[in-house]
Parts: C-alpha cells; sequence; structure tokens
C-alpha cells in the first residue's frame, strides 16, 4: 500500500511463550523483497520473554534488533509500545497486515474487547475497523472457556485465530523446522506465501493406491 506492489507490516510480540516464532517472521520478512517496512511493537513482557528465551536483553534500537535477526535490519522499525500516537496507531496510516506472534490470552482478551490501551492493541483495533489482515498467533494451553470466547469475538470482528500449534506431517528434525513452517503458514495468511513452506500434496500411501 505505501510502495507499489510492496507491503507495509506491523509486528506486535507480547508475553506468551514462542519468541523463536516471533524471530523467525521477522527474519523471514527482513529477507522478503515484497515487504517494504516492517513495524515492530514489543510488549514490556514480550521484552521478557525475548530475554528469558532467545537470551536478547533489551537494549538501544539497533542493537538489540541487530541481534534478534542476526544482522542489522534495513526496513525493521522498533516502535515503543506506550506510544499510541505512532503511525500505526490510526486508520489513516495504510498497513497491509499485522501479526501478533505470540499473542498473549491476555492480548487477545483485549483486542476481542476493542480494549485498546497500548500500540499492540491500539494497532491491532485499528486493522480490524479498517477491515484489514489481522492473524494472533495465540500461544497458551488449555484454553479456558474465556479463552475460546475471546478467540470467537475475535474472528467474527475479522481477525484470524491461528493458535501457535506445531505441524509435523512435513517430519521437521528440529525446532527450527517447526517454527518454520508455522510461520510460513502464518504469513501465507498474510499473503506473502514463502517457498520454505512445505505444501501438502497428498500421502504416498494414497497416490500409490490411485496409481
Amino acid at each position: 500500500m505505501s510502495e507499489p506492489n510492496r507491503k507495509t507490516i506491523t509486528v506486535g510480540v507480547t508475553g506468551a511463550s514462542g519468541a523463536i516464532l516471533a524471530q523467525k517472521m521477522l527474519a523471514l520478512l527482513e529477507a522478503d523483497s515484497r515487504v517494504a517496512r516492517i513495524h515492530l511493537v514489543i510488549t514490556e513482557t514480550g521484552q521478557r520473554i525475548l530475554s528469558e528465551e532467545l537470551g536478547i536483553a533489551a537494549a538501544p534500537a539497533n542493537p538489540f534488533l541487530a541481534r534478534l535477526l542476526g544482522r542489522v535490519p534495513s526496513k525493521l522499525e522498533l516502535l515503543p509500545n506506550k506510544d499510541v500516537g505512532a503511525s500505526i496507531a490510526s486508520g489513516s496510516y495504510p498497513i497491509d497486515a499485522m501479526a501478533v506472534i505470540p499473542c498473549s490470552v491476555g492480548t487477545l482478551a483485549k483486542i476481542a474487547l476493542g480494549a485498546s490501551d497500548d500500540l499492540v492493541t491500539r494497532s491491532a483495533d485499528v486493522m480490524l475497523k479498517e477491515g484489514r489482515k489481522l492473524v494472533l498467533c495465540v500461544r497458551d494451553t488449555p484454553f479456558s472457556r474465556i479463552h475460546l470466547e475471546n478467540m470467537l469475538r475475535a474472528q467474527q470482528a475479522g481477525a484470524v485465530i491461528m493458535p501457535a500449534i506445531p505441524a509435523f506431517y512435513h517430519a521437521p528434525k528440529t525446532i527450527d523446522d517447526l517454527a518454520t513452517q508455522y510461520v510460513c503458514r502464518v504469513l501465507a495468511q498474510m499473503e506473502l506465501p514463502q517457498s520454505e513452506m512445505f505444501r501438502w500434496t497428498g500421502s504416498a500411501a494414497a497416490k500409490e493406491a490411485k496409481a
């Protein structure tokens, strides 16, 4: 939307386990030539998860982002979660898609209820009100009735609910394999399909039987 045929994406990271998923998504977006800009917002608890799960503590923006991605980013902008006056907090600012990854059930609840009290929830609220693609990568288990009702409410408002559930049909060998396949599925929902994604074409047994 901001550049011809190139997308502007928002990524929110909240305080749910699964920091590797956020790291993988940012790396794939940074390397994707179809993406012009990436706006990253991390909640206070999200920063804690990055520190505890990836060993990446909050620091000045450039060193932090370089550690997160393994290189100095070229199109990634880190926005303060308290800055509700940031560009992405307004519907007049063109964002093509947003993912909250991982999405805590607390953040899910705020989005489902329209209670936007920080930049992550406000920017998600904007995506819904403007009819833009919002993917919520909910990470918790088991789900209570409250969680399930909030997922339904958010889905009815236009969000895509993609719990962080790994797939195994692609015969993953490493945790990175699991994270990559899941994140690729999320990006496909955001109209950014990745060549790394495994695509099921039918089981060998079924093909043999058909032959």
